[in-house]
């Protein structure tokens, strides 16, 4: 069950959260190892497991991959702000954690429409004096909205990294890349899009069968091309900097993937298979075993 982070205040949260069906954001974080879950969550993800067992590597690589852009932009681009929309629940090496490391003045709004996310971004994504961390319980397809309350910690007169981290394949195609337009619309020159989106093109049989089992749990996903992704950019006139559009795993890979120290292997192997995900090396990946593109790009 999640954690009781939720403040004395937030009675209208609780009346918001369903327990009874699976959510994305606490899906996701099952698999990243997070316990901020209920049953259902943890039914819909172990279906997942069951039709494609290696596919948890998705996720795991797709966060990895948001350390890896956000470090690269931080460090060798200069960036210092950060939208991160459809952010999830917070785990290991968030985008403010990663970037105030390189550059604790780094400011950093998350935008989020789930509850029990809200109720724990209030409590545990917390900046360091130099910087700035802030919060929006909005939703993707109002991108007015949270741009209006963005302006409130983030400056946009300077350059915004946009980060749509695996959220654009819960939104309907036309929406989405008008939503897409909108956001970078009212970003400066010199602002990025970081962007990572399920796909239907990479390990075709392993993701419709893991699409399928979240579609009969309630869950259901946009999936596109590497053709789809890229229209994501170049209907915006940008070009994804190097390697482009490619799969999750391949995006500038580091080999410095977080593996946290696991226990003795009596309860290791006690521990039901779900449970163990968070404890594997997530460099011994094939292309079979991923099924996310990813990109970003300059905003010229």
């Amino acid at each position: 069950m999640p954690g009781d982070a939720l403040s004395p205040d937030s009675a209208e949260l609780r009346r918001r959260i369903d327990s009874t069906k699976p959510h994305p954001a606490r899906v996701y974080d099952l698999f990243l190892g997070g316990k901020d879950h209920y049953p259902v969550d943890r039914k819909a993800a172990a279906a997942a497991i069951a039709n494609h067992p290696r596919g948890f590597l998705t996720a795991r690589h797709n966060r990895d991959f948001l350390r890896r852009a956000v470090t690269a932009l931080v460090e060798e681009e200069g960036v210092r702000q950060f939208l991160d929309i459809g952010a999830g629940l917070p785990t290991a090496q968030n985008v403010h954690q990663v970037a105030q490391r390189i550059a604790p003045e780094s400011r950093v709004v998350y935008v989020d429409n789930d509850p029990i996310v809200l109720a724990h971004a209030r409590a545990l994504l917390t900046s360091g004096p130099e910087g700035r961390t802030d919060y929006i319980d909005a939703d993707l397809r109002d991108p007015g909205r949270i741009l209006h309350e963005a302006a409130r910690s983030l400056d946009f007169a300077q350059p915004v990294a946009l980060c749509l981290v695996a959220v654009l394949h819960f939104i309907e195609d036309e929406v989405a890349y008008g939503v897409v337009r909108d956001l970078l619309d009212a970003l400066p020159p010199g602002s990025w899009l970081v962007l990572s989106h399920l796909a239907d093109d990479l390990n075709p049989e392993g993701t419709a069968k893991v699409v399928e089992s979240f579609r009969r749990s309630g869950l259901t996903f946009v999936l596109r091309s590497k053709d789809g992704v890229e229209r994501f950019f170049a209907g915006n006139g940008l070009t994804p900097a190097e390697p482009g559009v490619v799969p999750v795993h391949r995006w500038r890979p580091d080999g410095a993937a977080p593996v946290l120290p696991a226990p003795g292997p009596e309860l290791l192997a006690s521990l039901d298979f779900i449970d163990r995900i968070k404890y594997q090396d997530i460099n011994e990946v094939t292309d079979a075993d991923v099924s996310v593109h990813a990109a970003i790009a300059r905003k010229p």
